[in-house]
């Protein structure tokens, strides 16, 4: 399980449903030099009894190995991977996108995209019993979204990533799929432009007339990762009150 970053964050939702439903969790955290990630999550998850909490910065492949071999020396197997990773530098999250920088494009890339890649690489030779991976998108990866620039290039790449992961996947039974949710107000969110009146428009436009919860996501990624979803891999699930269908607005 990736990206808990406060109560507020959607992987926290996932985390609680997969607990409720009888998980096993390892929980990774974003390694600082003062250990105030490390002492928030901690005290966050405690309450899920994880048997792993792991460092893991996804811009560093030893991290990202070394997550690996502590899951291997603990479990010998994973059977679900959860990747809730996304990150963009703020100014490239409003203004003209025109204005990206390449230290940010490739910043956003990155984080929010291969590091799907490079984690699939290192646990697919645990998923030895087959196994789900889930990701997080958004619907800025297919439509143009008012300041989400950058992160609506990263989630594209990220969705093209999940469908070929899927077809790599496939045959050793890993499921590889992604959930669109619709906007949450998160710790990440939060330095999109005009991420309040994006939240205010879905409430009034998407079908259930509101956006969705932690918890509605979280569901969702609970039985994506049970065998009640077995037949299947490469989707896009939109977890988003109906918005996506929505032609005008």
């Amino acid at each position: 399980m990736t990206g808990i970053a406060n109560n507020r964050s959607i992987a926290w939702g996932i985390a609680q449903q997969l607990h409720q439903a009888g998980a096993n969790l390892g929980i990774t955290y974003l390694p600082d030099d003062k250990g105030r990630y490390e002492k928030k999550v901690a005290e966050l998850v405690e309450p899920l009894n994880p048997s792993l909490f792991l460092p893991c910065n996804v811009q560093d492949d030893s991290q990202i190995d070394a997550t690996a071999e502590a899951i291997r020396q603990q479990w010998g197997h994973l059977d679900i991977l959860i990747h809730c990773l996304a990150f963009a530098n703020k100014e490239d999250l409003t203004g003209g996108f025109s204005e990206t920088s390449r230290q940010g494009f490739s910043l956003a890339l990155d984080v929010s995209a291969y590091s799907l890649i490079q984690l699939t690489r290192a646990v697919k030779p645990l998923m030895t019993h087959g196994g789900s991976i889930v990701t997080l998108t958004y619907l800025g990866g297919v439509r143009v979204i008012p300041n989400y620039n950058v992160m609506g290039i990263a989630k594209a790449a990220l969705e093209m990533n999940v469908r070929y992961l899927a077809s790599e996947l496939g045959p050793e039974k890993i499921r590889v799929n992604a959930i669109s949710a619709g906007p949450i107000r998160t710790l990440a969110s939060s330095a999109v432009g005009g991420i309040l009146d994006m939240i205010h428009h879905v409430e009034t436009v998407a079908p259930l007339r509101r956006t969705v919860t932690q918890t509605e996501v979280g569901n969702t990624a609970a039985f994506l990762c049970s065998d009640l979803s077995s037949g299947i891999t490469g989707q896009i699930l939109y977890v988003d009150a109906g918005y996506e269908i929505m032609g005008m607005g």
